[in-house]
């Protein structure tokens, strides 16, 4: 028996030779396993006069004015509006961070969610190593990205049809000795499979 215990969770994590009941109640023996795609919703605008991806981030508030607003949330009183002073409750976003389209504003500035957040979104450089990961999957010489258009498979987008929404990107970092795959070659494998479908990423076999 294994078991982990996770300080900043109310909760246990248990691994036995034993299914649970729940399991057994789901069915669990005529389930079928499927692979997970990761991804992340990015933001497609134009930055510097071109198509560019953005990447989600969430301006936060400073530890003071989030010490203040958690004990708001506590307060028995908390039937009152919590007040935030945007200028100086939340820590500094970089020169190019815009805040979502959806974030309702006042008096000009961006109006912090429920949580104390305010979502917004920065422009993926080439090879930032902050986000490495969206960076993979963009070229902006060639100006194409590797998403995933739901119903229509993995596929490269039409000209001008993500800009100004978000779209779903994936990378397939993957081990090439699995799935025959070279990481280095990703865009010119991938324009010989525009537009297949395929039913899991393993179903894709590159010609290294």
């Amino acid at each position: 028996m294994k078991l982990r215990t996770f300080q900043v969770r109310p909760f246990k994590v248990l691994a036995t030779e034993t299914i649970s009941h729940k399991a057994l109640d789901a069915d669990i023996y005529s389930a079928i396993p499927t692979e997970k795609v990761d991804g992340t919703c990015c933001y497609v605008t134009t930055y510097k006069d071109q198509p560019y991806l953005w990447a989600r981030l969430d301006r936060k508030p400073n530890k003071q004015a989030e010490k203040r607003f958690k004990n708001f949330l506590h307060s028995k009183e908390n039937s009152k509006e919590f007040f935030w002073n945007v200028e100086e409750d939340f820590k500094p976003a970089p020169e190019c961070w815009i805040p979502a389209k959806e974030i309702e504003q006042l008096n000009g500035n961006p109006v912090p969610d429920e949580n104390g957040h305010i979502p917004g979104w920065v422009p993926v450089e080439k090879n930032n190593k902050q986000y490495c990961w969206h960076s993979s999957v963009v070229n902006y010489e060639f100006e194409i990205a590797l998403v995933h258009r739901h119903h229509l498979g993995l596929c490269w987008p039409i000209p001008d049809t993500y800009m100004n929404s978000k779209p779903v990107i994936i990378n397939m970092n993957l081990n090439k000795y699995d799935y025959a795959f070279d990481t280095k070659c990703l865009f010119n494998h991938f324009l010989k499979l525009d537009n297949q479908k395929f039913g899991r990423l393993k179903d894709i076999i590159f010609d290294v």
